[in-house]
């Protein structure tokens, strides 16, 4: 999958390509190949333009796979950082059995 002004600035490049347009349940499966490509790329080499390819295949998974845009998920964060918190304090859990008594 590529963004959608790609195959035009490779055609410019005098460089030929085949263009296919999906829809439905197989656009679902390549956006979220998709997110899982651009991820790899960003721990590969983490930088602005990595995490903004994330963030441009996730509203698409947003708007193509669950029919919301970006500010229903926007929403639900905001909800979901006031109620459990964010991500910023670098915490892990580790959940230990407890000990029969």
């Amino acid at each position: 999958m590529v963004r959608d002004g790609v195959p035009e600035l490779l055609a410019r490049e005098g460089r030929l390509v085949r263009v296919e347009r999906v829809s439905g349940r197989e656009l679902c499966e390549a956006l979220l190949a998709k997110v899982e490509e651009e991820v790899r790329e960003l721990r590969e080499a983490p930088s602005v333009e990595e995490v903004a390819d994330v963030l441009e295949a996730l509203k698409a998974v947003a708007r193509h796979c669950l029919g919301v845009e970006w500010g229903a998920v926007e929403e639900v964060a905001g909800r979901k950082r006031v109620e459990r918190g964010g991500f910023e304090k670098g915490l892990i859990a580790e959940y230990v059995p407890r000990e029969r008594g």
